[in-house]
């Protein structure tokens, strides 16, 4: 069982990251309020599970794709629920076909490690190598739940302040796809 705190809505007391300390410098600086958990290091959809009991929302899976040269990068936001098909993603952009980025690409970039892939990431991205695509479904939730930049910390904050507020913040706008829902 995953060991997940009581909910704050304070900033942690220290940071395990220099992107976990710009995110919620950034929420602060922004007036953008939000709810928070610490928990054991929780990497896959299955671990976030106790987590959305907790925070009361559903945590969004977060990708870094690439090209096949690794120049254009692309931070995908989807539901927990919904397979990635790479085709399928290619196709609504109208782009070439993507994969997952290397490891080391997403820490260079975005500065979080396997598992922490957030939005707030972007963050890291002064030179906007990374373009946000939003799959339509997050943008009908009222709460957007991710991780803080950390593998140990999960947050949850209006989907509508990510998209208005946060995103223009960082010069990042995003794109939104509508992706399928189930396998097919």
């Amino acid at each position: 069982m995953l060991f997940v705190s009581e909910v704050m809505k304070t900033v942690p007391d220290n940071y395990k990251s220099l992107l976990q300390e710009m995110v919620y410098e950034t929420l602060t600086k922004l007036k953008i309020s939000f709810e928070r958990v610490n928990t054991d290091e929780a990497i896959s959809m299955e671990d976030c599970i106790e987590i959305n009991q907790k925070l009361d929302m559903k945590m969004v899976k977060t990708l870094l794709l690439c090209n096949r040269k690794k120049t254009e990068f692309y931070l995908f936001i989807t539901t927990a629920n919904k397979p990635f098909k790479s085709k399928d993603f290619s196709n609504a952009l109208g782009i070439s076909r993507v994969s997952l980025a290397p490891a080391e690409q997403m820490e260079k970039i975005l500065g979080v490690k396997i598992g922490a892939a957030t939005v707030f990431g972007v963050l890291m991205d002064k030179k906007n190598l990374v373009q946000v695509v939003f799959d339509k479904d997050v943008l009908l939730e009222e709460w957007y739940g991710c991780s803080d930049g950390t593998t140990t910390g999960y947050m949850k904050v209006k989907t509508k302040e990510i998209v208005h507020n946060f995103l223009p913040y960082t010069n990042h706008i995003p794109t939104v796809i509508e992706m399928e829902n189930s396998e097919k």
